[in-house]
Formats: structure tokens, C-alpha cells, sequence
């Protein structure tokens, strides 16, 4: 797409939104921390990464193969097991939103707007320059803008996903994908997967999954994170230096036992516990959580992709053999799986509900982005099944623009004080 505008005019785009960029990242950071008076003190290493990372002022992934990914599909065991370092690119950015814009239909999600835009100007986490874009097949919109790789300058690279995982023809296809995927890492990293090096990677992230459990465990006994919080918590693992990203789980878990101990706890003692799920909240997207919380509701569970659907299920290993850990982490990134792309999707039904039983929930809130049809249909669905258990829903549909603040809370406000009054 470079070539179809004017060589100044892509530098003048490129100049703009990145100042836009930049101003969103600085202003919604501080809606999230100064709003908030009693934010754990472990959670200023999150706030500090945001500020740095997103807007370049960051060299951590320098001089390293970067494999760039666009969905929880993507297995990252093999991406750390070839040596790369990968990093998910799906963005939440207004300003890159706008520069999407340019190049898709009116109608397309925000999200896949975003992401494109920041594609085209080079405006990814970190200043990454990537050596492979993954790009799986569970969106419509993002399978075609796959299609723009050639405009776009990238090397993006379609990730086969079945429409069902409940069948075993579903399985073997997906591992034969797997394995294809396998030789592509190999042949754009130059490194071989090998036992030691996939063994070693599945030991990292499985020991970040149980940080990350043990998180949400701590979020079930007590009111002592504020959902925004919890959110940039696991919008980090997009991004972070997976070992560095565990050690500050660990250390705000601990804060976070401290604080039960104390009782020091967030919002307010009947405080409507709010369970999130539709389409992803993505840093600096935030307006959802945010406002929910300062209107005096506790987001306790989000059942999002770029939450703890992305981190929650762990490789399930029989014999440590190249043969046996490929399929192992092949199945990790179907089976469990809740995305509205699989047709059936009882799953999803299954975990929202231990969600609302585990976290003790009072209302559910679903929010739809403009144009993301697959969560849209999956709505009612939801929808019915949460009602059927007594549970109060709200549906949002939304997207990135920050100007329907207004209608937003309205709705909230009616919302939690209907949750209030029947608590």
C-alpha cells in the first residue's frame, strides 16, 4: 500500500500518528493510574512498560528475530523454541484505527483497523521489524487483509484454522498446519526446533500460566485489583519479555496476599462484581473497563483473547520427544479454545459460567466492536444462556472513537445501580 500514496504524503501520515499514538498511550495511561487512588505499588513496572515500550522508547527486543502474531492461536512454545522472540501485534489504538481507515470498508472491525494501520506505517510495539506477521484464519476480516501483504511490504503468513475443533478429522488437519508452521519458523529464523529447545519453552510459558493463575486465584478471594489493572496486566504478556513478565506477576502476586491479609481492598465494599467478555479490551482501548470501574463497578473476570483465554491452559505433555511435543502444543491452541470462529461453541458456555460461579459475579457485561460479526452472533447465544442462570446482561456495542463516552454511561450507570439494588 506504500506505493499507492506519494512518498511525502506517507511520511507526513506516518509523522501524524505517531504523535497521535503517542498522545493517546500518555492520556489513557493516565486516566487508568490517576483516577484510581489505590493501585498496588507492583503494578507502576506495567504502567512504566506501556509509557516506554508502545511508544518505541524501548530496545528490548534489539538485535533479536521477531516472529509478530495476530491471535491467541499462534503457538508461542515454537516461535521461543526456533530462538525468536514473539510478540502480538493487535491493537487498540484510535489514531492507527483512523489510518485503517483509508484502506477498509467503513464497516470493518476497529480492531482489524488498527492492527492494519499500524502494519502499514510501522508503528508496532517496541519499533519491532518483524521476520514473519502470523496471521490466523479466525477472523474473516483478518483472513482477507492477509490478502494486503504485498501492498503492506510484510511478510504475512496465514495460519490455517479449522471451523470445528471437536472433531478428530479437526485435529489432524490442525496438526499437519502445525507442522507446516514448524518449517516456516525454521526457514525464516534459520534455527531448528529441536527436544531440548521445545522442552525448555514449554517449562517458560507453563511457569508464567501458573503465575497467572495463581493471579486470578488471588482475584477470587478478595476485591484487591481493579479489573483495568488486571487487564494490563495480561495486555502485557503481548509484548513483555516472557521471564522478565513473570517475575512482576509474582512479585504484585505477593502484594496482592499482603493486601488479603490487611484487607486493603479496591472500589467499594458493594461494589457489583462485573464479568467481561465479547470482544477484546486492548491497551489503550481501555474506555470500557475504566468506566465501569469509576462508576463503582468491580471487573473481576474478563473471558476475553487477549485476557485469560490467552494465557489459562497449559501444555499437557505425555513423553518429552519431538514427536509427542509438537502435537501436545498443537492441541494446547485448539482444544480449549472458546473462540467464536468454531461452530459449536459450548465451551464458551461452559467457562463463563464456572467464570460467574468462581468469581462470585452479579452482572455480565458483552461488548461488541462495530463490524465484529462473529462476536455479534455469538451475543445471543451468550446472551440466554447467562440469563438462564439468573444473571443480569448488558450488550455494548462500541468501537475505538472516544466520543460516545456520554451513551456509555448511561447505560453503565443504569446497569450497576440495577445490580446494586438487587444486591
Amino acid at each position: 500500500m506504500q506505493h499507492s500514496v506519494s512518498k511525502d504524503r506517507f511520511e507526513r501520515m506516518r509523522k501524524t500518528g505517531s504523535i497521535h499514538y503517542s498522545m493517546e498511550i500518555k492520556k489513557n495511561l493516565a486516566e487508568i493510574v490517576d483516577k484510581f487512588p489505590d493501585n498496588p505499588k507492583s503494578m507502576q513496572y506495567f504502567y512504566d512498560r506501556y509509557e516506554h515500550f508502545l511508544s518505541g522508547d524501548d530496545s528490548s527486543f534489539k538485535g533479536k528475530k521477531v516472529v509478530a502474531s495476530m491471535c491467541i492461536h499462534v503457538p508461542l512454545e515454537l516461535i521461543y523454541a526456533v530462538g525468536a522472540v514473539p510478540v502480538r501485534i493487535c491493537a487498540g489504538a484510535y489514531a492507527m484505527d483512523q489510518i485503517g481507515t483509508e484502506f477498509l470498508p467503513a464497516k470493518t472491525c476497529p480492531l482489524v483497523k488498527s492492527t492494519l494501520g499500524a502494519i502499514y506505517l510501522d508503528i508496532l510495539p517496541g519499533n519491532i521489524d518483524p521476520v514473519l506477521i502470523v496471521n490466523p484464519a479466525t477472523c474473516d476480516q483478518k483472513k482477507k487483509m492477509g490478502e494486503m501483504g504485498e501492498e503492506l511490504s510484510k511478510p504475512l503468513y496465514l495460519l490455517e484454522v479449522p471451523p470445528t475443533k471437536d472433531t478428530e478429522e479437526a485435529r489432524r488437519y490442525w496438526h499437519r498446519v502445525i507442522k507446516r508452521f514448524v518449517k516456516k519458523l525454521e526457514s525464516v529464523t534459520g534455527n531448528k526446533i529441536t527436544r531440548r529447545s521445545l522442552k525448555r519453552a514449554i517449562k517458560m510459558v507453563a511457569k508464567a500460566q501458573a503465575e497467572y493463575r495463581r493471579f486470578n486465584q488471588l482475584r477470587k478471594t478478595a476485591p484487591v485489583i481493579y479489573g483495568k489493572d488486571a487487564i494490563l496486566v495480561t495486555n502485557a504478556y503481548f509484548f513483555d519479555d516472557i521471564e522478565r513478565w513473570t517475575q512482576k506477576v509474582s512479585e504484585l502476586n505477593d502484594e496482592l496476599e499482603k493486601r488479603i491479609e490487611q484487607k486493603i481492598y479496591v472500589g467499594k465494599p458493594h461494589s457489583p462484581r462485573i464479568l467481561l467478555t465479547g470482544s477484546p479490551s486492548i491497551f489503550p482501548n481501555m474506555k470500557l473497563p475504566v468506566l465501569i470501574e469509576e462508576l463503582g463497578g468491580l471487573v473481576v473476570y474478563e473471558e476475553f483473547c487477549s485476557t485469560s483465554r490467552m494465557i489459562w491452559d497449559t501444555v499437557a505433555v505425555d513423553e518429552w520427544f519431538l514427536y509427542d511435543m509438537i502435537p501436545a502444543v498443537a492441541d494446547r491452541y485448539l482444544k480449549p479454545s472458546t473462540c467464536p470462529n468454531f461452530t459449536p461453541n459450548n465451551d464458551r458456555k461452559r467457562k463463563i459460567a464456572k467464570g460467574i460461579e468462581d468469581f462470585s459475579v452479579d452482572g455480565v457485561i458483552y461488548q461488541t466492536f462495530s463490524g465484529c460479526q462473529l462476536y455479534d452472533m455469538e451475543s445471543r447465544m451468550v446472551g440466554n444462556f447467562v440469563e438462564s442462570m439468573g444473571i443480569s446482561t448488558l450488550f455494548i456495542e462500541s468501537d475505538y472513537n472516544p466520543d460516545d463516552f456520554g451513551q456509555l454511561t448511561t447505560r453503565l450507570e443504569a446497569f450497576l445501580d440495577s445490580l446494586k439494588n438487587k444486591k
